[in-house]
């Protein structure tokens, strides 16, 4: 199915990128493609016990696919005021809308709820940002440890170098996307 068909079948408006409020910190809205997150939701890392926290959210399109595709609950956090209401409407009408809650705050400083085990990323923000979403989540790991899995779509060389430099992070595997768009693009992957 292609993107348009994707959305009409969640009953959301996600598509075409959107530079509102973007700058040298926050990164313009461009949605996850729905080839990417079908391969993400098929790889059996998310399911029904699981809850997602999606960082950068926008309007809601990781949400409610995963929350559709695999059971899973899901938290979207968005800064963006434009993008956050984008993602309210959605989900009135939205398949799967009751197993996901989204908030309007900053990533560097929203506290990450005991239940979040997976995180996602699609190169929401600078690296200081990620940092400082790094370092809640680590809180949110020494108050209550549990096994937490982050998923970096397409990363940046920074995003990488930073994240290789972690020692309290372990690289489990790699979810490759190269086949799913034309060229040899290394970066597409989770």
């Amino acid at each position: 199915m292609n993107e348009d068909s994707w959305d009409r079948l969640l009953k959301i408006r996600t598509s075409g990128r959107d530079d509102t409020g973007s700058d040298q910190y926050k990164y313009p809205y461009e949605p996850t493609p729905y080839s990417v997150l079908e391969r993400l939701g098929n790889s059996g890392e998310i399911g029904k016990k699981n809850t997602v926290l999606d960082y950068g959210c926008g309007k809601g399109r990781v949400d409610f696919f995963l929350s559709y595709q695999t059971g899973c609950r899901s938290v979207g956090i968005e800064y963006n005021e434009r993008f956050y209401q984008a993602a309210l409407r959605n989900q009135e009408k939205a398949v799967s809308s009751g197993k996901i809650s989204f908030i309007q705050q900053d990533a560097a400083v929203y506290q990450v709820p005991a239940q979040v085990d997976r995180c996602f990323f699609f190169n929401p923000f600078c690296l200081e940002i990620l940092k400082q979403a790094m370092a809640r989540i680590m809180e949110s790991w020494y108050e209550n440890q549990r096994e937490i899995r982050l998923y970096f779509y397409y990363p940046s060389q920074e995003y990488e170098a930073y994240l290789n430099g972690l020692d309290e992070l372990q690289h489990r595997e790699t979810i490759r996307c190269m086949d799913l768009f034309p060229g040899n693009d290394q970066r597409e992957k989770f």
